[in-house]
C-alpha cells in the first residue's frame, strides 16, 4: 500500500502495510493530488504532519525496511541520535564498534529507506559539513535548521 503526502520539501511517498512502514521517500515532482490513506498508514501521515508542524520529535511508528543485517544495525544507530542533534560518520563507525567501517557506515546511511524517520539527515562529517544527502544538500540544511534553529536571525 502507498499514500504520498505534501511537505515543506516536497512529495513524500509513505509504502507499507500491516508489518510496518517499508519506505519513506521524497519525490522530485510537484503535483500532487490528494489520496485516500490506506489505514495501515494512518499514523505514519499522522507522525510525519506532526514532525513538520514541530510538534512532534520522536517518531513511533511500527518500520519494516528491508535490508541487510548490517545496514539494519545502521538504521538502529540513527534512529538513536536525538532530535536536534548530530553525529559523524566516524562517530557511528565507533558506536558500531568498527572505527574502519566508515565507507561501509556511510553507505548503509545512503540506502537508508526511511526519510525523516530513520534520521540520516543528522549524520555530518567529521569537520561539520553537511556531505552527502539522497533528498539533496539543500534538503538536509533545511532538516537541520528546523530541527535546531539558530538562536538569532541573521542580519544579512
Amino acid at each position: 500500500m502507498t499514500t504520498s503526502i505534501k511537505t515543506p520539501l516536497g512529495i513524500c511517498k509513505i509504502t507499507g502495510d500491516a508489518l510496518g512502514i517499508s519506505k519513506i521517500e521524497i519525490l522530485e515532482q510537484e503535483d500532487f493530488q490528494q489520496e485516500e490513506i490506506p489505514k495501515e498508514l494512518e499514523v505514519a501521515v499522522e507522525q510525519l504532519k506532526r514532525y513538520f508542524s514541530g510538534e512532534l520529535k520522536d517518531f513511533t511508528i511500527k518500520m519494516n525496511p528491508s535490508g541487510t543485517e548490517f545496514q539494519k544495525q545502521v538504521w538502529q544507530a540513527l534512529n538513536r541520535i536525538p532530535y536536534g542533534e548530530t553525529r559523524s560518520y566516524l562517530e557511528l563507525s565507533k558506536e558500531l564498534g568498527n572505527v574502519k567501517a566508515i565507507r561501509a557506515v556511510a553507505a548503509a546511511n545512503g540506502k537508508n529507506p526511511l526519510w525523516i524517520v530513520t534520521p540520516c539527515h543528522r549524520v555530518i562529517g567529521s569537520d561539520g559539513s553537511l556531505t552527502g544527502y539522497a533528498g539533496g544538500l539543500w534538503r538536509k540544511k533545511w532538516l537541520l535548521d528546523f530541527e535546531n534553529p539558530p538562536l538569532q536571525q541573521e542580519l544579512f
